[in-house]
């Protein structure tokens, strides 16, 4: 069974599913066996054995482990391998949708229930379709925050730079150089169905002798106003912010998000441990283009900008900052984002840490807590099932048996 049958509702029958263990994210505990009964959408009990009542769809899944469905709280559906700068010029708006419904399902199969996109990269507002046909049931995907085209200053990060000036080549995002600007552009994305707003807060980044610098590109004062009118209407904002005083400037505005993170101050961590601002460090596309480069010097180059962002990361963990999951996923296959949670576990983090960062952290972060992000009786029945057990083995979630999302089989 595959990706077609998420296009069908959950059935009217209950579905008990079974297998040797489950996972209690929010105590650590694994419980053996673990059984789960979902009717419609919802969890209704969770435990080592549940009620199996008359007409119940039994799933035995053996030896593998249930786990809720995981969230990546950092993708860009639109991009795809391959120079990324050029994908705006020469793929259509259209196509790059139809690349986006193709990722969307892959991310799905891997066990992604749940994701934030990160910005279209010059394709507006495409991901409103995207995101109501995978909630109409038209497409198989994950639940959706999308942000539309990320916000950019001229000459900024995602500027179209480098090429000649008289093509007028577009940029990857919206331009708004002042804070009336910023909301402008704010209410126009509002306007066409984004849930939240992403900036650019930082680029281009640089690395000499071992010391990371990066260029602000919105002042705190800029930054707060944008908070301020997302907040009139109940959304926040999330910011691509590698470094200082970039990242001091969200955490002062009060973001929702510092994307990558790859330095932040001392009175950085204390702002974003008192407001619960989460970092999301997305090392696999930092590992990614650095296993990727062109040259040898870009590779040496990449190779050390990851470097530097782990010692920080380590930094961060021993501070205490809060932490949620995103990969970056886009420039490098959608589906294989799992690498993600491993690489956190490499640097520093435990399995179990890393799995509640991703998954009740990323629940809170996507504006769905108590909904996703746990198995509990009440919250939708995104869950996911693993061989082996992913607190001794944080790579068993490459390799997703079963997938179910909203009740509904996606996976088999």
């Amino acid at each position: 069974m595959n990706a077609a049958s998420q296009s069908q509702p959950p059935g009217n029958h209950p579905i008990v599913l079974h297998a040797a263990r489950l996972l209690d994210i929010k105590t650590g505990r694994m419980l053996r066996p673990g059984e789960i009964l979902v009717q419609g959408e919802r969890i209704v009990e969770v435990g080592t054995s549940v009620k199996h009542p008359s007409g119940a769809e039994v799933i035995d899944l053996g030896d593998h482990t249930l786990l809720p469905g995981l969230i990546d709280a950092h993708i860009h559906l639109f991009l795809h391998p391959g120079a990324e700068d050029l994908q705006t010029v020469q793929e259509s708006v259209a196509q790059r949708t139809i690349t986006a419904t193709l990722a969307a399902r892959d991310d799905l199969m891997a066990g992604f229930t749940a994701e934030r996109d990160m910005g279209t990269e010059g394709a507006g507002s495409a991901d409103t379709a995207v995101r109501n046909a995978i909630d109409e049931g038209r497409i198989p995907g994950p639940r959706l925050r999308i942000s539309g085209n990320a916000i950019n200053i001229l000459g900024g990060h995602e500027d179209a730079i480098g090429y000649n000036p008289d093509q007028h080549v577009l940029p990857n995002a919206n331009y708004a150089n002042s804070a009336d600007e910023l909301i402008a552009v704010m209410r126009q994305q509002f306007k066409e169905g984004a849930d939240f707003i992403k900036i650019y807060e930082t680029g281009a980044d640089s690395l000499r002798d071992g010391k990371f610098s990066t260029p602000y590109q919105y002042t705190e004062a800029q930054l707060e106003a944008a908070v301020k009118e997302a907040a009139r209407l109940g959304k926040r904002i999330a910011v691509h912010a590698t470094g200082e005083p970039g990242t001091l400037f969200a955490a002062q505005a009060g973001v929702a998000s510092i994307d990558h993170a790859n330095q932040l101050s001392d009175e950085t961590v204390r702002l974003m441990k008192e407001k619960q601002i989460f970092a999301v460090p997305t090392f696999t596309i930092f590992e990614y283009f650095a296993e990727h480069a062109v040259t040898p010097a870009q590779a040496a180059h990449e190779h050390q900008m990851l470097d530097v962002k782990v010692q920080e990361f380590k930094r961060q963990i021993a501070a205490g900052v809060p932490m949620a999951v995103g990969s970056d996923v886009g420039p490098f296959p959608h589906g294989t984002q799992a690498r993600e949670l491993i690489l956190m576990v490499k640097y520093g983090m435990s399995p179990l840490a890393v799995l509640q960062a991703d998954l009740l952290n990323g629940a809170r972060l996507l504006g769905w807590d108590s909904q996703i992000g746990a198995l509990e009786p009440g919250y939708l029945a995104d869950v996911i099932a693993v061989p082996g057990d992913p607190l001794q083995d944080i790579g068993v979630l490459q390799n997703v048996a079963f997938v179910m999302k909203g009740g509904a089989v996606c996976k088999k």
